[in-house]
């Protein structure tokens, strides 16, 4: 590797959304810095397997469905 080119790579505390914490190698922050979760594997969608919401901003979702209402027999 090149040097001074790569950033700095040390231990941090990762904090999970439940409280459980673990110590990690990563270039976030400095040494000894705690990186605080708001969505991780325990609480996502993705991983959870939890359903779908769909977040009207504006209408959007309102007007695609009034325009192609119909179109699929709903």
């Amino acid at each position: 590797m090149k040097k001074d080119i790569h950033p700095e790579y040390h231990e941090i505390k990762v904090v999970m959304t439940d409280g459980t914490e673990y110590v990690t190698r990563s270039t976030f922050g400095a040494t000894g810095d705690t990186l605080t979760l708001d969505i991780d594997p325990k609480t996502h969608p993705a991983w959870t397997g939890g359903g779908q919401h769909l977040t009207d901003r504006g209408g959007r979702v309102s007007r695609f469905k009034n325009r192609y209402k119909g179109l699929m027999g709903n």
